[in-house]
């Protein structure tokens, strides 16, 4: 039977622009939580909705890891794709619970968060706008949808002194985004595992453009 796991729909956080207005997805990193990423809106167009979720599992059984994660870490850059594609079902499935279908919808993602974001554009690509990945990466292996992401335009941000995600998912990911997807790529010198104010900036001219086109 396939790993089956929900979110704690008590725990959403929105905010912003109220419907029809797009509606930016924020998920975020291991170890964090439905409250980290909010902040981030102050620096993106105000005419957005957003709505930050939490991730199904606990991040504590890993030393020193407290929040939550949207699925428990096995070889770094390389996670199990069961509990992903679990994860990525049950945003889905709030998604179709919460959101209008007509509403635009724009999942943006740190560090794992990053990689949710590519598997929900993988799992139902004509129900994004658009993506947004800052310092994450894509999971290995053919999907099903992979052939239908050729017009989402999605920003990959990445700093080039992020040490946390492995080499060969940063190389899997710049090289799969490019030929699978419409994306904006761009690489900050001296960030760490971050998001930068510089990055912040060229996140909200992409938005503009892609909810514009």
């Amino acid at each position: 039977m396939p790993l089956a796991v929900e979110l704690d729909r008590s725990a959403v956080l929105t905010g912003g622009a109220p419907a029809p207005a797009p509606l930016l997805l924020l998920l975020h990193g291991f170890g964090s939580d439905e409250r980290d990423l909010p902040g981030l809106t102050a620096h993106l167009p105000a005419a957005l909705g957003w709505a930050s979720l939490p991730g199904p599992f606990p991040a504590s059984p890993y030393p020193g890891a407290a929040g939550r994660a949207w699925f428990p870490i096995t070889t770094p850059g390389s996670p199990d794709p069961e509990p992903v594609h679990a994860a990525t079902a049950a945003i889905l499935e709030w998604l179709d619970q919460t959101v209008p279908a007509d509403r635009p919808v724009v999942p943006l993602g740190f560090s794992q968060g990053g990689l949710m974001v590519t598997q929900l554009l993988r799992a139902r690509p004509e129900r994004f706008a658009a993506g947004v990945v800052l310092s994450g990466f894509v999971l290995a292996g053919e999907q099903p949808h992979d052939d239908e992401l050729g017009e989402v335009p999605v920003f990959y941000g990445r700093g080039d002194a992020d040490g946390v995600i492995a080499t060969d998912a940063v190389e899997r990911t710049g090289a799969w985004l490019p030929a699978h997807t419409k994306a904006t790529v761009r690489l900050y010198p001296g960030v760490p595992h971050s998001v930068s104010a510089a990055e912040l900036a060229d996140v909200a001219t992409f938005l503009e453009a892609a909810l514009t086109a």
